[in-house]
């Protein structure tokens, strides 16, 4: 994911260090030692925070893959909004584009696929199954926005 991530920002000509940063700890939250509230973007931000990491990696972190409306109650969503300042861009278009086309073992991947495998692993009424497939919409205009932008 941080591969493609690097490559994407290099399409795009914009500095690939924040990015490059949150694409590496995107999924930090899902450690033992950093779950908390049990929502690994809100735990690993948290942990970054609490870390002295760059606030915007922070925020990339908490908003990644569209975070913010997968959260699994009110509360946690009402945490990660009050916490972390969602972040607008190319950035955020990047971070989400790459994980979103990125599968386990680096593989390259359509959102459509992306999503297949995510069912494949976790099963079809898994609540990461279901909010991807909730997040379609948003993930696949990021995706455009990034694809138009790297043509």
């Amino acid at each position: 994911m941080a591969a493609e991530a690097t490559r994407l920002c290099d399409c795009l000509g914009i500095d690939p260090g924040l990015v490059l940063s949150a694409a590496w700890l995107h999924d930090i939250g899902y450690a033992p030692t950093v779950a908390d509230t049990g929502f690994h973007p809100l735990d690993g931000a948290r942990y970054l925070r609490a870390h002295h990491w760059d606030d915007e990696v922070c925020r990339l972190v908490a908003h990644h893959t569209d975070a913010v409306h997968q959260a699994p109650t009110e509360d946690v969503g009402d945490q990660l909004a009050s916490d972390f300042a969602e972040v607008d861009g190319s950035g955020r278009d990047v971070l989400w584009t790459a994980d979103a086309t990125t599968g386990p073992n680096g593989e390259r991947l359509t959102l459509d696929e992306r999503i297949a495998e995510i069912s494949e692993r976790y099963g079809r009424d898994h609540p990461v199954t279901l909010c991807m497939i909730g997040s379609r919409d948003v993930l696949a205009a990021a995706i455009d926005r990034v694809g138009a932008a790297c043509r």
